[in-house]
């Protein structure tokens, strides 16, 4: 159900493929978190409950373990998950932060940047730049995720909105081809009303975060092997392989035919 693998290996650190072939379940038996880690999402769709706060996670987010912390996964679609978890020493962080980062269970959103640059990760042979990668990644998004966030409340509506939303991403994990119409009617709200929302919560246009997420879909095959451009294309609901090639080359600044040598691994 669950498989480990570890890619590489430095003073302080391990890259990790997490595999998990889990269907649709409630939620898994409580664990607690032994060490540090930084995990991104490659592909599938989880929610994760931690120390009572629960969130969804896709290809287009992150968020970090620490020691002590409880939690649970349960999978809302059939299929699973990929994910890469960066284990971390305590005295790697120490050398990093001069402290032992205090985060949130909240996700966060990963950058392109941020994105690629785990991709490159994961296909980097090189000792030296294995360690660079992972440097430049856990500093740039733990101190993002370590940031106190804005006092929004615990209103009614605040839950509200945030449930719409990961109700909107867990549709959009399922089919990335959704319409904003067609996911309003999934929902049962008007699309203004999900657009206005969605924007206001994840600070970006729906349709911006479909394509992030479809770009990451498409890398995610380029860097199994997949050959066919079209056949992505296709799959993922683009007009045409050119569309595809505009909307990666805007989220990961170079065209899929240049990044697929970069990326297979």
């Amino acid at each position: 159900m669950l498989s480990k693998t570890v890619l590489a290996e430095g003073p302080g650190f391990a890259v990790v493929d997490v595999r998990c072939t889990c269907g649709r379940e409630g939620w898994s038996p409580p664990e607690q978190s032994t060490g540090y880690a930084l995990v991104f999402v490659r592909s599938g769709c989880f929610r994760r409950m931690c120390d009572g706060v629960e969130s969804l996670l896709d290809s287009t987010a992150a968020y970090f373990e620490s020691p002590g912390h409880e939690q649970q996964v349960a999978h809302p679609h059939d299929g699973g998950d990929r994910c890469t978890a960066i284990e971390l020493e305590a005295d790697f962080l120490l050398r990093l932060f001069a402290d032992e980062p205090t985060v949130t269970p909240h996700p966060v959103f990963t950058t392109a940047f941020e994105d690629l640059a785990h991709r490159r990760l994961l296909a980097a042979a090189d000792e030296h730049e294995i360690e660079e990668h992972v440097i430049a990644l856990v500093a740039a998004v733990v101190r993002r995720i370590a940031v106190p966030r804005p006092a929004l409340g615990r209103t009614a509506t605040t839950a509200l909105r945030r449930r719409i939303v990961d109700a909107a991403r867990e549709c959009l994990a399922a089919d990335p081809r959704l319409s904003l119409v067609a996911l309003a009617q999934r929902l049962a709200i008007s699309p203004h009303h999900l657009s206005r929302v969605f924007a206001a919560e994840t600070g970006e246009t729906l349709s911006r975060y479909r394509n992030r997420l479809r770009a990451r879909i498409a890398l995610e095959r380029l860097a199994d092997g997949e050959p066919s451009l079209a056949r992505i294309a296709a799959d993922l609901g683009f007009a045409d392989h050119a569309h595809l090639t505009r909307v990666v080359r805007a989220e990961a600044g170079a065209p899929p035919s240049r990044l697929r040598a970069q990326l297979v691994r």
